[in-house]
């Protein structure tokens, strides 16, 4: 595992609609699914990750590079 790779659990922070959203990362995706109300096209090579907000309990799926370790 790369070392600054997420894993289940680590707290991240990503922005959405010009606000910071604080949450939980859910899992790591490595293959085209359904998730969070969308199609996620990832791959091993190109993963993403669900993360739960804390505030909304909303799930979402992000790049890697849309989240900060907190």
């Amino acid at each position: 595992m790369a070392k600054d790779e997420l894993k289940k659990g680590d707290q991240v922070t990503w922005r959405s609609h010009g606000e910071d959203v604080h949450g939980t990362v859910e899992e790591k995706i490595t293959e085209r699914t359904e998730a969070a109300g969308r199609t996620v096209a990832a791959s091993k090579d190109e993963p993403q990750y669900r993360v739960r907000s804390d505030k909304t309990g909303h799930d979402a799926v992000h790049k890697p590079g849309a989240l900060r370790r907190d």
